[in-house]
Parts: C-alpha cells; structure tokens; sequence
C-alpha cells in the first residue's frame, strides 16, 4: 500500500488527501501523520524536509503536491482531475499553480511572526505578500473556476481553507462570488466530507 506522509496542518498534503477521495483509492492509500514521525524519518526521505511525501510499493518516493496529484491522477487511470485536453489541462495546472501561490504567500506571513519575534518582523513583508493573495483572489472572482472538479479547484479549495485558518478569511472580503464557488463546492463535493477538520 502506497503512504502518503503529511502533517494535519498542511494545506498541501490535504490537497494530495482530497484528490485520493475524490478519485475513490483509499483502499490504495495509507495516511501516515508526519507529525508522529519518531526518529525525522521526514528529512531522510525528503532533503527539503517538507511534506507531503508519498512513498510508493516499492519505497521510493514522490514529492511534492503537484507531482504527488499528478501520481494519484494516473493511479486512477489518467485524465480525471488533469484534463488531457490541451487547454483544459494547462487552465486546471495554472489554477493549482495559482492556488499553491496563495498557500504559499499565506505560510510566508505566518512564518514571518512564529519565527521572528515583534521587533524583527518586517511590515514591508508581510504586507508584499498579503498583496500577492489579494491579487489572486481579486482575479479569481472575475471568474472563479466552473466544469468538472479538478486539479486546480482541489488546490484551490485547500488554499481557502488555508487562508481561513491561518490569514483569517481576508480572502473574502468584498468577494461573494468566491464565497459563493467555495460554498458550493463544500456542499456538493462529497469527497470534501471525508477530510478532517482543518
């Protein structure tokens, strides 16, 4: 059985984790909690030290969450949440780079004061990248995602559920047809129920 190693806190290994519901291949997918790892087994896996981390049959290993749901995308077959159509499949890979920017910028600022104390964090940090999600999300209710659930939208879905959390739902703000897609996305996204509670 194939182990998918990531930390409950991870807004990216939760991504991995919704595209393994989705794609109904629990039966083929263990969920190891990183955070229970004894002995760092984390760093000798990944030389980044980052989750998530999916180890295959075979031990070797596949990291990080964009090349992990890509795996998980050809387990199940190929073609289902990265659209092999040309343009469809370029339009879902932008969405999720998008998404994994927004993640990213949010984790930057939360970093910026859980690793530095008052004095040392930088204003003018935090505030370029606070911008960064801004941007994104501004973008984003022009036109939030439609069509069939994919890469993309998985990613966009764990990034908002990232922001709630750890940048208090600025997202939001001033964009109700974002708020709309992510409503409705919770409420028909069956597969979305089976994550654990962020």
């Amino acid at each position: 059985m194939m182990k998918l190693r990531t930390s409950p806190g991870s807004p990216y290994g939760r991504k991995a984790a919704l595209a393994i519901h989705l794609l109904g291949l629990e039966s083929r997918f263990q969920f190891v909690d990183a955070d229970q790892d004894v002995g760092d087994r984390i760093r000798k896996l990944n030389p980044l030290n980052k989750v998530p981390i999916l180890v295959l049959e075979d031990d070797s290993v596949i990291f990080d969450s964009p090349v992990i749901v890509e795996y998980i995308d050809a387990v199940a077959g190929g073609g289902k949440i990265i659209p092999t159509e040309v343009k469809a499949r370029f339009r879902a890979l932008t969405l999720q780079a998008l998404a994994d920017g927004m993640m990213d910028s949010c984790g930057f600022v939360a970093y910026e004061s859980r690793w530095h104390t008052p004095e040392q964090c930088s204003a003018t940090w935090i505030a370029h990248q606070q911008a960064k999600i801004e941007k994104a999300a501004d973008e984003l209710e022009k036109a939030p995602p439609s069509g069939p659930v994919d890469v993309g939208q998985i990613a966009l879905i764990c990034a908002m559920d990232y922001m709630d959390k750890r940048n208090e739902g600025k997202w939001r703000n001033g964009r109700p047809k974002l708020v709309a897609w992510r409503d409705a996305f919770v409420k028909d996204v069956a597969a979305y129920s089976k994550l654990p509670a962020f």
